[in-house]
């Protein structure tokens, strides 16, 4: 069975009343975690962006101070986690602004694990994959707000 395009679930949409929908919405929140994350982002986190990506980097500090660093897999593995999660409200949020602040804070957390860093190939092109993506973000944004961002990238590289 094909899913309807965009365009058409919008017309349906449209269609519906605001008690239809709202059924509609809560149905859709039973299914995935993801959704109730999403909807949860937009109605109350979108308005604070900047409490927003403060909470995000706090919780990649506590995650990384609760890490299990007893062997270089269990740090891989733990990092992958992480960078999951940031990955995930990177898409909630889509402003390369956050995303930047939120990929920067990431590196700066794993750039502490240095000696695993450099004992790890794998963790070493996670920290360089991120580095590329942060360039990339740098690139799509308006010329003075790269400036700021191109200094915090110097002192992570």
């Amino acid at each position: 069975m094909k899913p309807a395009t965009i365009s058409e679930i919008q017309k349906e949409l449209s269609l519906l009343s605001q008690k239809e929908l709202l059924a509609l919405c809560s149905r859709l929140l039973r299914f995935k975690k993801e959704n109730k994350e999403l909807v949860t982002y937009l109605l109350f986190d979108s308005i604070d962006q900047d409490g927003f990506v403060r909470k995000v980097n706090e919780s990649v500090s506590s995650s990384f101070a609760e890490m299990n660093d007893s062997n270089v897999y269990l740090i891989k593995k733990s990092v992958r986690k992480i960078l999951r999660v940031i990955n995930k409200y990177i898409r909630f949020c889509g402003d390369t602004k956050m995303e930047l602040e939120m990929r920067i804070h990431f590196c700066k957390e794993l750039k502490q694990f240095k000696k695993e860093i450099n004992s790890s190939q794998q963790l070493a092109n996670i920290y360089i994959g991120q580095i590329d993506k942060i360039h990339k973000a740098i690139a799509t944004l308006h010329e003075d707000l790269q400036g700021d961002f191109v200094e915090e990238v110097g002192l992570l590289e």
